[in-house]
């Protein structure tokens, strides 16, 4: 029997990239099934065949579904998860989930309680160049890194479905933190996925451009793994959109720019262009991925992979605002 689940929001993310992956993906249609919708927003259009509610207290009622899928802005995540996992729901997420160790630990005790699936949509696991990456990796052949490098330009926070000039990115009400939070927390279970958990950490953020938010819209983090360190620097006020990752071993370096893959050192020289895979009309691949991982959680059992990946990647953004605040090195 498939997996019968509610969304909450329906917004870009959701109309871009969940609902795709929930019923156009042969793996997604086949696993789960889509029993309702919740928006409260006025003149929201709903999807032609699947019921529509006002609030998600009355689609629990009404359909009773076994998942709950989560849309939302930010500063909604932990209210909502809290509410599913009560009513006896396995939990998919938009990242982050919560912001604090405390949240995390209030959800981790809940769903255990429940004996319930809570698990964050960190997709970019599923980025088919990331991936060629990480395997560029496991194979060893820049041999051993020592330095990882990632830098994210943008020229704004993405506006989402608003309606409005402001995005809600950039109204701490609404996202709970600027591009640390938001971007950034893609590349911290990146990171964390290939070098374990850092010793300290050193960051500054700020707002240098849009000065119409209330978030920072430029972070800069050191994280410090004993042997090995892991830079990043994220921005909504550059001129230009780019995304370069960099890792440099013993033995060569890997780098991703645009599309391109480029792998060099002592084991030759290779390219790899994975410009098509990257275009955001393929971005529901990978949440097909994302879902596949979640229906293998529910069916197994398996809470605590979950959490311990939620609660490992709140530490580092935990910690990263508290050394900006300190204006000093924490030991995580």
């Amino acid at each position: 029997m498939p997996h019968r689940g509610v969304i909450v929001g329906l917004g870009n993310i959701a109309r871009q990239s969940h609902l795709p992956a929930l019923l156009d993906d042969p793996s997604g249609s086949r696993r789960f099934d889509v029993v309702g919708t919740v928006d409260a927003r006025p003149g929201i259009e709903s999807l032609a065949g699947i019921p529509h509610f006002g609030s998600l207290e009355a689609a629990l009622a009404a359909v009773g579904p076994d998942f709950v899928d989560i849309c939302t802005p930010t500063a909604s995540h932990l209210s909502l998860c809290r509410q599913a996992l009560a009513a006896g729901c396995h939990v998919l997420c938009e990242k982050p989930v919560a912001l604090t160790g405390d949240d995390i630990q209030e959800l981790a005790d809940l769903a255990r309680g429940q004996r319930r699936v809570l698990m964050a949509c960190h997709q970019y696991r599923f980025n088919p160049a990331w991936r060629g990456l990480r395997s560029w990796l496991d194979q060893g052949l820049i041999g051993r890194w020592h330095l990882a490098e990632f830098q994210v330009y943008r020229l704004a926070a993405d506006g989402g479905a608003t309606g409005t000039d402001q995005p809600w990115r950039g109204q701490r009400t609404h996202s709970g933190g600027g591009i640390l939070l938001d971007h950034g927390t893609h590349l911290i279970y990146q990171l964390l996925d290939v070098a374990g958990p850092p010793r300290a950490i050193q960051s500054w953020s700020g707002n240098l451009r849009h000065r119409n938010y209330d978030v920072e819209d430029t972070a800069h983090l050191l994280l410090d793994f004993g042997d090995r360190l892991g830079t990043m620097f994220l921005t909504w006020a550059a001129d230009r959109r780019d995304t370069r990752i960099r890792f440099f071993g013993e033995d060569g370096s890997i780098e991703w720019t645009g599309g391109l893959l480029t792998r060099r050192g002592r084991h030759g020289e290779e390219a790899i262009d994975y410009s098509a895979e990257l275009d955001k009309r393929n971005y529901f691949r990978w949440f097909a991925q994302l879902f596949g991982q979640f229906g293998d959680a529910i069916e197994q059992g398996a809470i605590e992979p979950g959490l311990a990946d939620i609660a490992q990647v709140t530490r580092v953004l935990e910690t990263a605002y508290a050394a900006h605040d300190a204006a000093c090195r924490i030991t995580v």
